[in-house]
């Protein structure tokens, strides 16, 4: 590890060690190493478009894919009570497989293994084979098409937790696609300190406190070892 990404980590854990409500928010980046495409990063789906070349063969399909080390290290964070909310892109259940619970987290695009009610908005996991809402709307998928309007419940709650967040990490998004990015500007006017770790650009760099390209899984697990230690828990 250079001692310029060490410090950086450093950083890191000192930032969530003083913060009183830290809210994270992640893209497609962050099930990278999960086997999953992402989307604008230097091989992602939308950048192989604008290239012209096809999309790269998927390693496994979405729904037998598992929570990866950046998945986990939330969870621990999490725990520990250093995510006090999370905001996610990402349809792929990850987050929710990975043991974050259900009402701590606003999946702005939906959820391929949840089903929508066009009545209530409530979700229901698909397991459970409903065909019709308690309230009697129809079930459809939760995923957000192109074009669909973003779930309000989840929409409204991001907003209101970005204001409420004393520090703002973005994990894996190039922060492109609004309203979603639109959280991080929403962060930084309530006074947020703003982390991205992204490998591509995003708009807000410069308005970063602290800026990784590095690899997730180079960043969080070894800045949450360094912020047990911070904690005593180590």
């Amino acid at each position: 590890m250079s001692n310029d990404l060490e410090k950086r980590i450093e950083t890191l854990a000192k930032m969530l060690f003083k913060a009183r409500y830290p809210v994270f928010f992640t893209g497609a980046g962050i099930s990278t190493e999960s086997g999953l495409p992402d989307f604008r990063g230097p091989d992602g789906l939308w950048t192989r478009r604008d290239k012209g070349l096809p999309p790269k063969p998927e390693e496994r399909p979405w729904e037998r894919a598992d929570p990866n080390s950046g998945h986990m290290v939330l969870v621990e964070l999490q725990k520990m009570g250093k995510l006090k909310f999370l905001i996610s892109q990402n349809v792929d259940n990850l987050h929710l497989k990975s043991g974050i619970p259900f009402d701590l987290l606003a999946e702005l695009h939906g959820n391929i293994n949840r089903v929508r009610c066009q009545k209530c908005q409530r979700t229901f996991d698909r397991s459970l084979e409903k065909k019709r809402c308690d309230c009697g709307g129809a079930l459809v998928s939760s995923v957000v098409d192109f074009g669909q309007s973003l779930p309000a419940k989840d929409l409204s709650l991001s907003f209101e937790q970005s204001t409420k967040s004393d520090l703002f990490v973005v994990v894996g998004s190039s922060l492109v696609v609004t309203p979603a990015a639109d959280m991080p500007r929403e962060a930084l006017r309530a006074g947020a300190k703003l982390v991205i770790i992204n490998a591509g650009e995003t708009p807000f760099d410069r308005m970063a406190d602290l800026r990784f390209q590095e690899r997730i899984g180079e960043v969080l697990p070894p800045a949450v070892r360094r912020l047990k230690i911070l904690l005593g828990q180590e």
